[in-house]
């Protein structure tokens, strides 16, 4: 085989995704060859890629396939990073549903199906959930039902259903059923008042007791049940009734602040605050970076300061709030290079799936060429006991440039971390910061905030 396999992709017998020379392609395998054609030939693929709902792609050589058997080779527009469901805030997981939903409505349109309707086949791309798997599709089977209808219950409808009636933060469970939230587990999670949305009734707990029912069905009684007509009016419904059952779902903050806190705005008066800001600029233009994380974003203040010369900006916090509020405003904002992402920097994204090559962790998904850690330090090195020499390695593993603040002992918010626990940080000092991250990086730039006693560095690793 020539090329490296993308292993995420490697379950399809219908084709798979391999990387050669840095490049991204698609092959498409013979096996596949008349589904693929049916896309293309029904006008589906230029309806779905017109409408911004499937990534498009080229073909390519067929010499360029990456294994025997090819039929196509394809390569995709490329997404800039990607994300997975448990990464995703209310909005942005919503938004994936009704996606896939709008993509299979189409495709009823033009006598295709989805025959998967896996989260995993959604990346935020330019701003906006586009279908990425162009090897989803097949033609549409007469009087069968959604072969895909329990896997977009599972990863989508369940943890929505879970985020909006219990806990925002049992998005999470994707994390570990990451083939989907089984149905049984969300039905016995939910509360009873959920059972009298008529929508979440009939697709998440009578759907979780048919599959209790039938689960010692054999192959021969599924044959029989799928024979059962299903006709075209019926499947429209479907989709109908799963399109207004997620866009009933609602979820917004409990204390109704809508992510209002913000640590700078707290710390700084305005004046000072404009000045942090003027530095972190003539940072960013310093070290000229292509692509730009920012770590403890809240809801994207500094990040748009990246965002909006062009540069791709990842947005990363653990409070899902200040996530949700920050994706509003890139839709309502219509902005293209910024993707807010909920992120616990102590607990980061890891390795998941077969061989833990499935889904890659933050990490993986690096290096970038800049990473903004503002206001964040003394949270990880005060708040969750991780040594400065432990920061630095990690950020210089995760980037090339650093934008980072030191907080001193002084400041209020590092007193209000250690009101509540004793101070055994003896090496918590401007020194100690700066003779760990030296061992890392070289300091271009140290600029004193004015109105406090915090300081911004930039950094360049070594």
């Amino acid at each position: 085989m020539i090329g490296s396999v993308v292993p995420s992709s490697f379950r399809d017998p219908s084709g798979f995704l391999f990387v050669r020379e840095g490049t991204l392609y698609r092959q498409v395998n013979l096996s596949f060859r008349e589904q693929f054609d049916a896309l293309s030939s029904s006008g589906l693929e230029r309806a779905l890629v017109g409408a911004g709902l499937l990534i498009p792609h080229e073909e390519v050589d067929i010499s360029l396939a990456a294994a025997p058997g090819a039929y196509k080779v394809l390569r995709p527009e490329s997404v800039g990073f990607v994300s997975y469901p448990y990464e995703w805030c209310f909005g942005q997981l919503k938004d994936a549903a009704l996606t896939t939903l709008a993509v299979q409505a189409i495709a009823l349109d033009h006598e295709m199906s989805l025959r998967d309707a896996t989260a995993y086949n959604v990346q935020f791309h330019r701003g906006r959930p586009i279908l990425i798997d162009t090897l989803s599709f097949e033609k549409l089977r007469p009087g069968e039902p959604w072969v895909a209808y329990r896997q977009f219950c599972q990863h989508f409808l369940a943890p929505l259903a879970l985020m909006a009636y219990r806990d925002v933060r049992l998005g999470r469970l994707s994390q570990i059923h990451i083939d989907g939230v089984p149905l049984d587990l969300a039905a016995e999670m939910l509360p009873a008042r959920a059972r009298l949305r008529p929508s979440l009734f009939m697709h998440l707990f009578a759907h979780a007791r048919s599959q209790r029912r039938h689960a010692r069905d054999s192959n021969k009684d599924r044959a029989a049940r799928s024979r059962r007509a299903f006709s075209k009016q019926a499947f429209r419904g479907l989709i109908g009734s799963l399109r207004k059952a997620v866009a009933a779902l609602s979820w917004r903050p409990k204390d109704a602040s809508w992510a209002g806190y913000y640590e700078e705005a707290e710390s700084y008066r305005p004046v000072a605050m404009e000045h942090k800001k003027s530095i972190v600029a003539s940072f960013l233009e310093a070290a000229a970076p292509r692509s730009v994380w920012d770590f403890g974003s809240n809801t994207g203040l500094f990040s748009r300061l990246a965002s909006d010369r062009g540069i791709p900006t990842v947005a990363f916090d653990f409070d899902a709030a200040s996530v949700e509020a920050n994706y509003r405003t890139v839709v309502d904002r219509s902005e293209r290079d910024l993707l807010p992402l909920v992120m616990d920097l102590n607990s980061p994204s890891p390795d998941l799936g077969w061989a833990n090559q499935e889904r890659r962790s933050l990490a993986d998904r690096g290096p970038v060429d800049l990473v903004l850690a503002l206001a964040l330090i003394h949270h990880l090195a005060i708040g969750n006991n991780v040594p400065f020499e432990r920061l630095a390695e990690f950020m210089r593993r995760l980037c090339s440039w650093l934008v980072v603040e030191f907080v001193p002992k002084t400041d209020p918010k590092v007193q209000e971390l250690l009101s509540h626990r004793e101070d055994v940080f003896h090496g918590y000092t401007q020194e100690g910061f700066e003779r760990a991250f030296d061992r890392h990086f070289v300091t271009q730039r140290r600029e004193p905030i004015p109105d406090s006693e915090r300081l911004l560095y930039l950094m360049r690793g070594r």
